[in-house]
């Protein structure tokens, strides 16, 4: 307990460092229409100013797109990037801030490579469904500055080999000098906050009651970039669906061991991309 409190603090410490900077650019919160919820209710606190911000990454869709429903208007919502938003990024968020003392906003923020130089004012970059993505050449560009710069990205919720052709296919434009790798136990990434040597799939809640991967997704897969300096940089939850163990955490229909773990991988993801 001790040793745990004292990484809390250790965060805590760190964030207020981050905080004159991030409150400076924070842009005000807004919400587009999704695929699956467009009545889920905004917090009350929405628009308050804290140290950091949860930002879902936009993104045009690749023509195998099952989930797109807005073609080339994308950057308008309706689109494979909307998936399970708003709905897993606001059950996680609060999580988040009953798990740590991150000053946390309440709601995400989705953000756009190509809105200028946004994407630069937040640490932490997320998306879902990247096995349906398509990345222009410039927002390749855009997304290896910003990560090279410090900036963090997790890529989640893409199930095989089809889908990972697709997902690396723009990633291999964003690093054509740099492989994913497998992540071992040892990495700091699943040792912030919990200890996570025992990880194992999590499937949506669309396969709690028939075949729980998709594609041939049976074996779950931690990987992840690294820059020059060892600093994990992407984090890749290929085969499993996080984004669903956030989403569906408060349905007693869906296993609490998959939202335990998948929200205690989220908090050590975040803890990580703030801490190193």
């Amino acid at each position: 307990m001790a040793e745990l409190l004292s990484k809390r603090w250790l965060i805590t410490g760190v964030l207020t460092l981050l905080a004159g900077s991030l409150w400076a650019f924070q842009r005000q919160f807004r919400e587009y229409p999704a695929i699956e919820y467009n009545d889920f209710p905004v917090p009350p606190d929405a628009q308050e100013k804290t140290e950091f911000a949860f930002a879902r990454l936009m993104y045009p869709p690749a023509p195998t797109a099952m989930f797109d429903r807005a073609g080339p208007r994308w950057a308008e919502g309706m689109s494979s990037w909307t998936q399970d938003y708003p709905r897993a990024d606001r059950h996680f968020l609060l999580a988040l801030r009953r798990l740590t003392r991150i000053h946390v906003r309440s709601v995400e923020q989705p953000v756009n490579l190509d809105d200028g130089d946004d994407v630069y004012n937040w640490p932490w970059l997320y998306a879902v469904r990247p096995g349906e993505w398509q990345l222009t050449d410039a927002q390749a560009h855009k997304l290896r500055d910003y990560l090279l710069r410090g900036g963090f990205f997790m890529a989640d919720d893409f199930w095989g080999t089809p889908e990972w052709a697709v997902f690396w296919d723009s990633m291999r434009r964003v690093f054509p000098d740099r492989q994913a790798v497998e992540l071992e136990n040892s990495n700091a990434i699943f040792h912030t906050i919990y200890d996570l040597d025992d990880r194992y799939q999590v499937p949506g809640a669309w396969g709690l009651y028939g075949r729980g991967y998709q594609n041939d997704g049976r074996v779950a897969h931690w990987k992840g970039i690294f820059d020059d300096k060892g600093r994990l940089m992407v984090a890749i939850t290929q085969n499993s669906d996080l984004g669903d163990s956030w989403e569906w955490a408060d349905s007693p229909e869906y296993p609490e061991r998959y939202s335990a773990l998948g929200i205690r991988i989220g908090v050590n993801y975040v803890t990580y991309a703030l801490t190193h």
